[in-house]
């Protein structure tokens, strides 16, 4: 039973987070497609663009702080491979160059991007080799147990910003609201006293 059930856990874990997206991009133009990554996360890409003569395509890809992750000229089917060691937002840039007088027509791109965590070496694992498949699938479950348990640390964590940028922005909606009805107030007062000044120097009121 146990072993069954490693087994399911083993199964499960091992199975990467795959999407696709198709798109054309139009002559002369750049489309750029952003998404977050975790620390040690492994993302896989595969593209695949339509071939159209006297137009390429180029492709890269960056981090937040502008770093070159991967980089192409003229593609026209291949793959790409990198991670980051903190949580980061990479982008994927596709830009269309069409040659001059040439007249440009729509190009199909074909992405998937495939996520996954790296798989640990031989020496971190204590030479995997010489453990027993009990004890191979256990060490795996205790991986993917740490991989789990610092997900949802990194959920809690995000959940504990957006609560505390909720409680802020909370705090200076109540401060704002306070102060405009301060302002309303003085100003209210202010133009009773000016009317009753200005009617009494009319002698409309006495």
């Amino acid at each position: 039973m146990l072993k069954s059930y490693i087994i399911i856990l083993t199964i499960l874990g091992s199975i990467p987070v795959l999407h696709g997206i198709k798109f054309y991009l139009w002559p002369n133009a750049s489309k750029c497609l952003k998404e977050d990554m975790q620390a040690n996360q492994l993302i896989m890409g595969e593209y695949e663009v339509s071939n159209v003569p006297g137009q390429v395509i180029n492709y890269i890809v960056r981090d937040s702080k502008g770093h070159i992750l991967s980089q192409k000229d003229e593609i026209t089917k291949g793959k790409f491979t990198f991670s980051a060691e903190v949580y980061e937002t990479y982008e994927i840039c596709f830009t269309s160059i069409v040659e001059v007088n040439q007249p440009g027509v729509n190009q199909e791109v074909s992405l998937i991007i495939q996520k996954g965590f790296e798989e640990k070496s031989s020496a971190d694992l204590g030479e995997a080799s010489k453990l027993k498949p009990t004890e191979a699938d256990l060490k795996r479950l205790e991986d993917l147990s740490d991989l789990i348990l610092h997900d949802f640390q990194l959920m809690r964590k995000r959940e504990q910003e957006m609560r505390d940028t909720n409680e802020k922005t909370n705090t200076r909606v109540l401060y704002y609201s306070v102060f405009s009805m301060s302002c309303l107030l003085g100003l209210a007062t202010w133009q009773v006293l000016y009317l009753r000044r200005y009617f009494m120097i009319k002698k409309i009121i006495d």
